[in-house]
């Protein structure tokens, strides 16, 4: 920002002007759920300790619900319907709408409701939206769902002022199949490193676990995450340290059901592990991480295991290997996987402490959580404008 900028919008040639910033499409914070409310606390609280005023909306069940503020962000609370899957458009098009005005960038995280990004655009506002990976393409959605999805994914290029991908792969894709739409940025995810003393190993014994003596995955039980040729792969393997697979397999779906019929004291289905600390424990105790996305950027389990020092074993795709680079092992079938986890078993006492070191340097020199909030700070103030006097659509700010 010029010496000029900052004196007409209140700022100084020292300290850029603070900006007004909604951030669309989570749950709400603190995070208590996934990546995007996780991402959503993350850099929020970060921007307003550099002095911009951040709300993040947030659901709610109530019809009616006050302001809320953690940790200096406004938590500005929509309800959303109970309808299915469509009470996420429902919620989305509500926060849109709430946020038309009064803000100097409207940050919309996913773009299932990209069609309705155009209502802050009409009062002159920039919009963001965060692509995150190839939502269309995944298997929980039926083919009315996709289309629809696929649709949104060209609406969201053309409505945006700038597409957030989290990985340079996406954002590549996106200015390769959109070449007329909006421009594509790469800020990538983050993440907090985990040392070994900062976590307590007495949880894994609720499980029956000992440190350095069993695999683990955490992932949704969906197939474009692999588990079942993860189970496929240790089986093949054979060895007799179990398998630990932290994910909510009900049996709801056919693909659940079908992996419960692996279920066995090797095979262990945990179920959802929402404690932060308990799941810390459980990837810095682990011999080894195993990893199936294929459709995502940068996945938030991913960085979570390479900061907590894990040997990881990833599935070979653009999206895995841009992110944990020579810091994991590849593979693409339950054969490759098997041979992978010979070699964990035969070399782990040898070999986890370099790649212990190897996975946490990557997470320090590209994923830290401040480096993510400096490079949006950077860019935002590259293309917002501050405002000297608004009003949001709450009152003023």
């Amino acid at each position: 920002m010029t010496t000029a900028q900052g004196r007409a919008t209140g700022g100084s040639p020292d300290r850029p002007a603070k900006l007004r910033i909604a951030l669309l499409g989570a749950r709400g914070i603190p995070a208590s759920y996934g990546g995007f409310e996780t991402f959503a606390e993350q850099l929020s609280i970060r921007l307003v300790e550099r002095g911009h005023e951040v709300t993040v909306y947030a659901e709610t069940s109530e019809s009616s619900v006050e302001d809320t503020f953690y940790q200096g962000v406004r938590v500005r609370h929509k309800r959303r319907p109970r309808w299915g899957a469509a009470s996420v458009l429902a919620y989305d098009c509500a926060c849109l709408w709430d946020a038309r005005r009064g803000y100097d960038l409207v940050y919309m995280l996913g773009y299932g409701a990209a069609w309705a990004c155009w209502w802050p655009r009409v009062f002159g506002v920039p919009v963001w939206i965060n692509v995150d990976g190839l939502e269309w393409a995944r298997s929980k959605w039926g083919r009315a769902a996709r289309i629809y999805l696929r649709f949104m994914e060209w609406v969201a290029s053309r409505v945006a002022t700038r597409l957030i991908a989290d990985a340079e792969a996406i954002a590549q894709r996106f200015r390769e199949t959109y070449p007329k739409g909006a421009p594509s940025s790469f800020i990538a995810y983050g993440a907090e490193l985990v040392q070994d003393r900062d976590v307590d190993p007495s949880v894994l014994s609720a499980w029956g676990l000992k440190p350095r003596r069993y695999m683990l995955v955490v992932a949704r039980p969906e197939p474009e995450n692999h588990i079942l040729e993860i189970v496929q792969g240790y089986e093949m393997h054979g060895g007799d340290w179990p398998l630990v697979i932290v994910g909510d397999v009900s049996g709801a779906t056919a693909y659940q059901q079908l992996l419960r019929e692996h279920a066995s004291d090797r095979v262990r289905f945990v179920g959802g592990i929402y404690d932060t600390g308990q799941l810390a424990s459980l990837r810095v105790h682990a011999a080894c991480y195993l990893h199936g996305h294929s459709v995502g950027g940068t996945n938030p389990s991913l960085l979570e295991a390479l900061a907590c020092g894990n040997w990881v074993i990833a599935h070979d795709n653009p999206f895995n290997r841009e992110v944990a680079r020579d810091a994991a092992d590849y593979f693409s079938t339950p054969e490759q996987l098997a041979r992978s986890l010979d070699l964990v078993v035969g070399q782990s006492d040898a070999m986890l402490p370099q790649r212990s070191q190897r996975a946490r340097d990557i997470v320090s020199e590209h994923y830290t959580w401040d480096g993510i909030a400096d490079a949006y700070e950077a860019l935002m103030h590259s293309e917002c404008r501050p405002h000297s006097a608004a009003t949001t659509s709450t009152g003023t700010v």
